[in-house]
This record gives structure tokens, sequence and C-alpha cells, in this order.
């Protein structure tokens, strides 16, 4: 089932994510359905607090982008998610987000990282990704802390987008899949 997408200005998408349990209800189902909604919406990643749930789950399939083509290709489930170390050169990349359609910008991030999480089967993980999966990773993760990658931009940056964000909180956005704007 494809879910709709709360974008900009909905208070779930600043709240930090709760840890959920095995016996999360439906837990299968919400995974499904969120692979689902990212692929109606042609991203690469999708986190909980995105369709609305204040929880530490994201999932990502970076099989089928383009840029992606030299790195990592993977699709996975991250649950309870904490990232354990980020290192290398940090490097600029055009990020966008479901949750704020129309806009990208060059955000920063470490090359490398370790993680730690639980599979959908809740298997226990420890790995290392880099580059392109790295970057998806962190994006995706911070949605669980309660950070958009808007907040990581140049400042001159942010400020010039300031009015578009404004309105977007307001509910002036559109997207070509489902949302559910915010309504201050």
């Amino acid at each position: 089932m494809i879910l709709p997408i709360y974008t900009f200005g909905q208070e779930v998408l600043r709240k930090k994510g709760t840890e959920i349990a095995q016996d999360y209800p439906e837990l299968n189902t919400l995974i499904e359905n969120m692979f689902e909604t990212m692929y109606a919406a042609n991203g690469v990643g999708l986190a909980a607090p995105q369709i609305g749930l204040p929880i530490r789950l994201f999932v990502i399939d970076t099989t089928k982008w383009e840029e992606a083509k030299n790195a990592e290709k993977f699709k996975q489930a991250f649950i309870n998610a904490e990232i354990i170390e980020e290192w290398d050169e940090p490097w600029k990349f055009e990020e966008g987000c479901l949750s704020i359609p129309g806009i990208r910008e060059n955000v920063s991030r470490k090359g490398k990282i370790k993680i730690q999480y639980l599979d959908e089967h809740f298997n226990a993980h420890l790995k290392e990704f880099s580059g392109i999966a790295a970057r998806v990773i962190q994006h995706e993760y911070d949605h669980i802390e309660g950070i958009l990658f808007t907040d990581k931009i140049n400042p001159l940056r942010k400020k010039f987008l300031q009015n578009k964000l404004k309105e977007m909180s307001k509910g002036k956005v559109r997207a070509d899949y489902p949302i559910k704007p915010s309504r201050k």
C-alpha cells in the first residue's frame, strides 16, 4: 500500500524516533508498504517519520539509482540503527528529500560510516559503508534523529530557501506522489 509522505513542517519529522521491538504490530507489512511508497515516489530511501511514525526504522534500495552504478547496491530495512562512527574526507553531493519536494541542495557528509542495526528478521548487523551507500544511510538516519538535510546546508543557501520552506510548512506544496502537507 502506498502511504502519503509527510512534508516539511510536520512535527513528526523533528522527533527523535523511539526504538521498536520485534513484536511491533504488522512490522513486515509496514516495511513492505514503506518500500512500495518509496518506489512510487522514485526515492532511494524512506524513514518511518516520513510516513508519520516516530520510530527508528528506515528502508533503502540503491539498486536502481543511476548515480550508484559504481557504488555498493543494496536493498535493506534498518531497525533501531545507530551510527557508531563516521570518518573519511567530507564530500559535497546534491541531495533531495521526499519530504521536501522540489528542493535539492549540496550537503557535506563524511565518506565512510560504521552502523549497527537490526534487519527485518531482527538479526543484528555491524557493517561499514562508503560512498553513495553511506550518504543515503546518513540521510535516512538523520530522519530518525529528527534532522532534515536542510539543517546541514550552507547558511546562506538556507536563508535563500527560507520563504519556500515557510510556504511548505503552511501546506503549500506539490509532489507527483501522495503527500500529507503541514497545515500550520
